[in-house]
Parts: structure tokens; C-alpha cells; sequence
């Protein structure tokens, strides 16, 4: 049989049928072995198994103008079958394609339809609207996937046809490999990948990230490069602007001089994707019970519980699962306490530090404090009454030790005024010092 497929240019929905076997080719007779007619049974039987309705979508498959089937080189006779792919026209759907701007895999209805859906690498499915396109939220850019359409007639038949999109470009295993990006440390984004195995060698790659509702990109601020030179990792030191429940596209670019060189993608939502920061606890206690507080940040994420993690002394650690922001501890004395951040659905974030309270001795240094500040408050008060009493007006000194007035010599004309006191009769008061009466006995 010889085989040939109709128009290419249409890419419209294909029916496969047998027709009569050819002549066996002019071979000079030899014995038939049984492997070779068990082989040539099985063939056939694929043939009369093939379905009636089938679609060929890409490239490679519109170029065979024919394909050979033929047992192995055994020696027997050689049967060559070739299959022969027409369009059908009673198809109940024709021109299956896909318009990437709006998102829709739409088609033309020509049969009596009773309902269509689509589905996306025979996993994602959803029914057609007015049995005339399926919507998509997202299309993947870098990586081809089969859209499968499935149609329910009037009468019960069913008939299913398929495309693929989008078209591939350049060597397969050129593309960036192993694309992972994270969230931490609250504000910054780091995105890493390995060079693909068939990349050539002056390959240099690109990132960037895009929204995927608003198609906002940002592209990559700081790359770090491997000892060739060649991009391996991405930085964004401030995501705060990212700050949307919207899905997020990371896609890695490839640039070469000698062949092209195919993109890697991943679409998803960068609250997944975050690694939580541990919460920043303190923590105020006394003898009688510990009060821990902390505060939890995240760009993405609102709903937290909290893994609280203590030990006292010597004790086995034991843990608290929280969903408030604080947490008292009874009779604490000396602990140690930890804690992280959970999310349902993702794995828990990172454990803060572990911190060390000593109760006991804060209430102790408390105390030390008090009496500290009582016996200075008692010097202090001692220090300023003696000062009181030595500063008043007759000291101490001079009730013990009073001075002796000198003798004045009022004919004398060479006074020593110095060593002599001015007596002051009118002067008197409390705080007159006594004196001694002088009896004059006679003059020199």
C-alpha cells in the first residue's frame, strides 16, 4: 500500500483508512519462518485496531509523506504496508487551533454537537463555551503540551482530535535545566538553574519575571555567573512591589551565535514558593511566670500558627502549636525557647535562634539594684548633714578651742596690728565666745 496524508497547510482533522493490500514483492522463494508470520499477524492486527479519527499536528509528523512498516530482516519475504491519512470530511469539528493573546483553543463546528471539552496533557479539562472555544488562564511559552478536544454528538458517538502548542525552536536539551526560585528573608527572591546538557558553549542565558494577570516583567538585577561566564543565578534584593495573589511566570531566555536555543519556564504563585522567616520573639518574666511575644513578617502570607519549642534546664524540650502572638510560661526559672512560623499546605519555615532566659537572676540583679540605690541614698543624706553642721557659724573647733585676743598698745607708734584684735565692746550675740577681764597693774 502506499501512503500520503492530505493538505499540510489546513493542520484540519485527518482519517485513517486500510486499503487493499499490495502484491507481495517479486522475492526468490524461501522458507517462511514462524517468527516473521507471528510478527506480520500482529501488524495487521494493529491495522484493523487503528481508529477511524485521528489528527496530525506537528511538523515532524505533516513532513512523512509515508511511513514503511515491515517485519525485521529475517530473510522471509518483506511485506511493506503503508497507511494512508485523508481528511474527513464528516468531522464535527475542523480548523482546531489556538489563539495565544485571548487564551482559547477555538475551532469550527460543522457536525451536530451536543457538547465539547478540552483538556491539556490528559489532565486538565473543562467544558467549551457555547461549544465553540475553551478558555485558558495560563499557556505555557517554552514548553509544548497537547490540547485534546473532545466532542459528544447528538446520537451518542464521541469524536476526539488534537493540536500542540507552542511551536518548539532549537536543540531540546539546550534550555536552562532544573529552574528553582525561592522567597526569603522576606524581601528578596533568588532564582537558580543548570546549563542545559546540548547548550552550545558560548550559550548566555536571561531572566526575567512577568505577571501573569497584568503581564508586568521585571528583568533580572544581578546575575551570578559560573566559571565560564555563563548565567546560573538570579538576585532581587526587593520584591515588596510583587506583592500580588496573581501567578508569576519565571522564564529563562538562551542567546547563542551558533543555534538557537529553547526557553524554560515555571508559573506559580510566589506565596508558594516562599521559605518563612522565623519570628522575632521577647520575652519579659519574673519568678513567678515569663511572658513571650514575637512578631511574624511576610509580603505574601497572613495566616500563620506558630511551633513554640521550650525546654527548662535539664528537661526534655517539649512544643506548643499557637495560633496567637504570645505565650505565657509558668514558674519559669532558667529556659530556653524557639520558635517558627507554619502555613497549611507548605512545608514549615525556619527556626529562629535559639534564646536563653534566666528568670531568677533577673529578679535577683533587680534586688542588687534596690539596695544599691537605698545605701546611696543613705550616704548621700549623712554626707550633707555633716556639711550642714560644719558650715554653721561658730564651728566646732572654735567652741573647743577659742583664740586668745591680743593686748593692743594704743602709745605706741609702732602697732603690730597684725597680731593684735580690734575689740568690739557693741558686738555681742548668741554666738559670742567668752573672754577673760585684764587688770592694767602699772606702765613700763
Amino acid at each position: 500500500m502506499t501512503c500520503r496524508h492530505g493538505d499540510k497547510r489546513d493542520g484540519k482533522g485527518w482519517t485513517c483508512f486500510r486499503p487493499r493490500p499490495a502484491a507481495l514483492r517479486h522475492t526468490p522463494p524461501r522458507p517462511r519462518r514462524r517468527g516473521a508470520a507471528f510478527a506480520m499477524a500482529r501488524i495487521w492486527l494493529l491495522l484493523v485496531l487503528t481508529p477511524v479519527s485521528c489528527l496530525l499536528q506537528t511538523d515532524e509528523a505533516q513532513r512523512h509523506e509515508s511511513a514503511d512498516i515491515s517485519p525485521s530482516a529475517t530473510g522471509s519475504p518483506r511485506r511493506i504496508l503503508r497507511l494512508v491519512w485523508l481528511e474527513n470530511p464528516d468531522a464535527p469539528i475542523k480548523n482546531v487551533r489556538m489563539e495565544a493573546a485571548r487564551k482559547m483553543l477555538t475551532w469550527d463546528v460543522t457536525g451536530n454537537v451536543s457538547e465539547i471539552r478540552c483538556s491539556r496533557n490528559g489532565a486538565f479539562s473543562v467544558r467549551a463555551r457555547n461549544n465553540r472555544y475553551c478558555q485558558f488562564h495560563v499557556l505555557m511559552r517554552c514548553e509544548a503540551s497537547n490540547y485534546t478536544v473532545t466532542v459528544t454528538l447528538r446520537d451518542g458517538s464521541v469524536f476526539s482530535t488534537w493540536t500542540q502548542y507552542p511551536k518548539q525552536e532549537g536543540e531540546p536539551e539546550s534550555a536552562a535545566r532544573h529552574l528553582e526560585c525561592r522567597v526569603h528573608d522576606v524581601h528578596l527572591l533568588t532564582c537558580g538553574w543548570q546549563v542545559g546538557r546540548a547548550a552550545p558553549r558560548d550559550v548566555q542565558y536571561h531572566l526575567y519575571l512577568e505577571n501573569v494577570k497584568t503581564h508586568q516583567r521585571w528583568p533580572c538585577p544581578r546575575y551570578v555567573a559560573d566559571e565560564r561566564g555563563t548565567r546560573t543565578q538570579c538576585r532581587f534584593s526587593n520584591i515588596s512591589g510583587f506583592a500580588d495573589a496573581a501567578q508569576h511566570r519565571f522564564v529563562v531566555n538562551g542567546t547563542s551565535k551558533d543555534a538557537a536555543v529553547r526557553c524554560s519556564e515555571r508559573v506559580t504563585l510566589l506565596a508558594d514558593i516562599e521559605k518563612l522567616s522565623p519570628p522575632n520573639m521577647t520575652a519579659s518574666c519574673n519568678q513567678s511566670n515569663s511572658i513571650m511575644t514575637w512578631k511574624m513578617s511576610s509580603l505574601f502570607q497572613t495566616d500563620f500558627n506558630y511551633e513554640l519549642e521550650i525546654r527548662k534546664g535539664a528537661d526534655a524540650p517539649y512544643t506548643e502549636v499557637l495560633w496567637e502572638t504570645s505565650f505565657v510560661l509558668q514558674s519559669p526559672r532558667a529556659y530556653t525557647a524557639r520558635i517558627r512560623a507554619l502555613v497549611a499546605g507548605q512545608s514549615p519555615g525556619e527556626w529562629s535562634a535559639p534564646q536563653r532566659f534566666e528568670c531568677d537572676q533577673e529578679e535577683d540583679a533587680r534586688l542588687h539594684v534596690w539596695v544599691i540605690l537605698s545605701v546611696t541614698a543613705v550616704a548621700t543624706l549623712l554626707t550633707v548633714g555633716v556639711a550642714v553642721l560644719l558650715y554653721k557659724g561658730c564651728s566646732v573647733r572654735q567652741r573647743l578651742f577659742p583664740p586668745i585676743p591680743q593686748m593692743k598698745d594704743p602709745l605706741g607708734d609702732n602697732a603690730h596690728t597684725e597680731k593684735m584684735m580690734t575689740w568690739e565692746s557693741s558686738r555681742a550675740g548668741q554666738e559670742e565666745c567668752p573672754v577673760a577681764a585684764v587688770q592694767v597693774l602699772g606702765e613700763a
